[in-house]
């Protein structure tokens, strides 16, 4: 029943971050906006990791069951991805390149900051 009760505020904060998504003026998804105000929550101890560490732990395990749908619903499109193939590994490599040199960048900086 506790890990219930732990989804529930998990599924609250993703209601309200869909709410405050339909009514701001640009395209940020609802879930995100969810995430941030429960990492905000936590940050600021309005909510401990105890009250949603179960439900957090039981969905990381069991992430993998949870993609199913999407593979399989992507399958529909299985044309469209074939005729875009070479654009979309294109943008998959050059993404994630920007990544790993920000994220080194980032990194870095930081390194630098601690050692000052």
């Amino acid at each position: 029943m506790k890990i219930l009760e732990q989804l529930l505020i998990i599924f609250i904060f993703s209601i309200i971050g869909d709410l405050i998504s339909s009514v701001l003026p640009f395209p940020i998804p609802g879930s995100i906006i969810g995430l941030i105000l429960l990492f905000v929550s936590l940050n600021l101890k309005l909510l401990k990791l105890e009250d949603i560490s179960g439900s957090g732990e039981w969905l990381k395990n069991n992430m993998a069951i949870l993609f199913v749908p999407l593979s399989v619903g992507i399958m529909n499109y299985f044309d469209l991805l074939i005729d875009n193939a070479i654009a979309l590994t294109l943008i998959t490599v050059l993404s994630t390149l920007v990544t790993y040199f920000v994220s080194a960048k980032v990194s870095e900086y930081i390194l630098k900051k601690e050692v000052q």
